[in-house]
């Protein structure tokens, strides 16, 4: 494929002739010390591989598949404990907005705000955030196709924002169940905007629990790979220290004692393309 624009999170590069880099974090904030942890870890990991690593966690999960789910700290206090994750570790910063009145107050925060895949075709949302001049990672809906997001990118260029991130995470494949389509990935790069791989969510079963969204985590990997082999720009992953005992998406989450050879993997991968 050919080259993506080069969109700029923080310090870390995507798309131009980078190499492949990294949104990864816990699904969402279960607490401060929990959250400053898994940075820590994650920034040596990715260090060690010699990729850029964006960390994102979600202050705020409002698309829970019941009430009773676990949402997080909150604007608030989340957007603080970001911050902090940001002071201590150097680490650029992602997290959700799931409504106009967050963009502000998440724009001021982050180094990059994420438009979830279920409000993927929300006009006013998208607008709102691309106004905030920071960089935007646009999820594709799980009930679209690729070359939809097409207009989703011509309503964020509407504002002026061109710093933009095509995320692929699964489509609709019946009933609580999600497909990969690698071909996904080729489509949306023909935008000219870096595209990143969903390796966890792809995974996942929605509202396949009852109660919650289940999941099929030993696939994590070998999608991961593929996505890499296919020429993403980016690998997306929601990762746990105890993915089991997770308060959030942790049948799909991968356990960070698995990312160290991961990482090195798809960068191999990723270096032997460049070449």
């Amino acid at each position: 494929m050919e080259q993506a624009r080069e969109v700029r999170i923080g310090d870390v590069l995507l798309g131009g002739s980078n190499r492949i880099a990294l949104l990864a974090g816990p699904c969402v904030i279960e607490s401060r010390e929990s959250t400053l942890r898994m940075a820590g870890m994650l920034k040596e990991l990715s260090n060690k591989a010699g990729l850029g690593l964006v960390f994102k966690s979600s202050y705020d999960k409002a698309n829970r598949t019941s009430l009773s789910s676990y949402r997080g700290p909150g604007l608030e206090a989340g957007l603080k404990i970001l911050e902090e994750v940001r002071k201590e570790t150097g680490l650029p910063v992602i997290s959700d907005v799931h409504c106009r009145s967050e963009v502000k107050e998440a724009a001021d925060a982050l180094d990059a705000l994420q438009i979830p895949a279920f409000l993927c075709r929300q006009t006013d949302l998208i607008q709102v955030a691309a106004a905030a001049g920071k960089p935007l990672n646009i999820k594709k809906g799980q009930f679209m196709a690729p070359w939809d997001m097409g207009n989703v990118i011509e309503k964020a260029l509407d504002k002026g924002n061109d710093q933009l991130i095509l995320t692929e995470r699964g489509t609709t494949f019946g009933y609580n169940n999600l497909v990969a389509d690698m071909r996904s990935l080729v489509i949306m790069h023909e935008y000219g905007y870096p595209v990143a791989f969903d390796a966890t969510h792809t995974v996942q079963l929605p509202g396949g629990g009852g109660m919650t969204s289940g999941g099929e985590r030993r696939f994590v990997e070998p999608l991961a790979r593929a996505a890499v082999a296919a020429g993403c720009h980016a690998l997306y992953m929601e990762v746990h220290e105890d993915p089991d005992n997770a308060l959030c998406d942790g049948p799909n989450m991968l356990p960070i004692s698995k990312l160290e050879g991961l990482f090195q993997a798809v960068r191999r991968i990723n270096d032997l393309l460049r070449e």
